[in-house]
């Protein structure tokens, strides 16, 4: 098979007709979403130039500690994205049990999709780590954010409900189940749904861009299974993690809604 078709710098400008389609279209629809539009293009394009050369030196120079520092930068701005997205909406120890979660929960699935899936040697690889660990993290962390607000909102519209079943003589794991198995559906769904679609509706990056540099499409299709399978775990136990220790934080010793 053929390599990977370069693009030039005029050929990627030209992919900006598209944003400029999409300010057309706000503009006579008077959305007043220019701006963002626009701060997010070159926002882009400057984080994934500075990437792209990052990128070069990392993995002509493939080291454990530089692999190291970059996924606990990725696992550090995943929690800090979660917190930004429910300012003011939650407690300390909610906190720390969403950064628990995350942590946990993400590099336990990473290490085991790369030293028991893939195999790779040495485990710091960063053609394979980096990759890997950026789409589980980012997969995970919005699991996280899909969880934290079902939770959050069910507690919040259900606490009447929750109170009288405590009343009753329920234990406040039993008071709030219906709540949990909501939670824990409604933020696996979006990666339920993706595999429903995936081969079918649309072809994932992670296999695009293999078929593109030259992969065979039955390598890509290997990897990008194993890797959405690894996703759905990821996302699965962060929520979990997430689920069953931050319903405690609302709750005081006395098993008491707080």
């Amino acid at each position: 098979m053929n390599g990977v078709r370069e693009l030039t710098i005029l050929q990627v400008a030209l992919a900006y007709v598209f944003v400029l389609i999409v300010l057309a279209i706000v503009r006579a629809r008077g959305i007043r979403r220019e701006k963002e539009i626009l701060l997010a293009s070159v926002r882009m394009t400057i984080q994934l130039v500075l990437v792209g050369y990052l990128l070069v030196y990392v993995f002509e120079n493939p080291n454990p500690f530089i692999t190291v520092g970059i996924i606990i930068l990725m696992e550090v701005f995943a929690v800090f994205t979660v917190f930004r997205k429910f300012k003011g909406r939650l407690s300390g120890a909610l906190k720390r049990v969403i950064a628990v979660s995350i942590s946990s929960g993400t590099l336990l699935c990473l290490f085991y999709f790369l030293l028991v899936v893939v195999r790779i040697s040495p485990w710091y690889d960063p053609q394979y780590f980096i990759p890997i660990a950026g789409m589980i993290v980012g997969n995970s962390m919005t699991g996280i954010s899909l969880g934290v607000k079902s939770l959050t909102d069910g507690m919040t519209v259900q606490k009447a409900s929750v109170e009288e079943a405590l009343i009753l003589g329920a234990a406040p794991q039993e008071a709030v189940r219906d709540i949990l198995n909501t939670t824990f559906d409604s933020a696996i769904m979006p990666t339920i749904n993706s595999m429903l679609g995936m081969g079918i509706v649309f072809l994932p990056g992670m296999m695009t861009g293999q078929i593109l540099s030259g992969t065979l499409p039955t390598t890509a299709i290997a990897y990008q299974i194993a890797i959405m399978l690894g996703i759905f775990g990821s996302v699965a136990l962060c929520v979990i993690l997430t689920i069953q220790l931050g319903i405690r934080t609302f709750f005081n010793k006395e098993q008491q809604l707080r």
